[in-house]
């Protein structure tokens, strides 16, 4: 089975999570801004979601982390919960 190591950040704006994404592109820390921004209890590992096993999260996420590049912040990814950023950092 499939897995990856991802993190993320979770807002509930679309215009925030895309400001966000810009001061990461721009050079500042993810997760310095995972735990002053995201509404996900992960916030408090730096937007870190550990192994992830295919399947394991929400759809429109699993389809990211499942087919998207490596090392790149994709989003804004809109689910249920809200807009994420997501960052894979390896999967196999």
């Amino acid at each position: 089975m499939a897995k990856a190591i991802v993190r993320h950040i979770l807002v509930k704006d679309r215009v925030l999570c895309e400001q966000l994404k810009t001061r990461i592109a721009a050079g500042e820390d993810f997760a310095k801004l995972a735990k002053q921004h995201s509404t996900c209890t992960s916030a408090k590992r730096g937007g870190e979601l550990g192994e992830i096993s295919k399947g394991q999260l929400v759809r429109p996420i699993d389809q990211v982390v499942f087919t998207k590049a490596e090392h790149v912040v994709h989003g804004p990814v809109k689910s249920q919960f809200g807009f994420h950023l997501v960052e894979i950092k390896f999967r196999y």
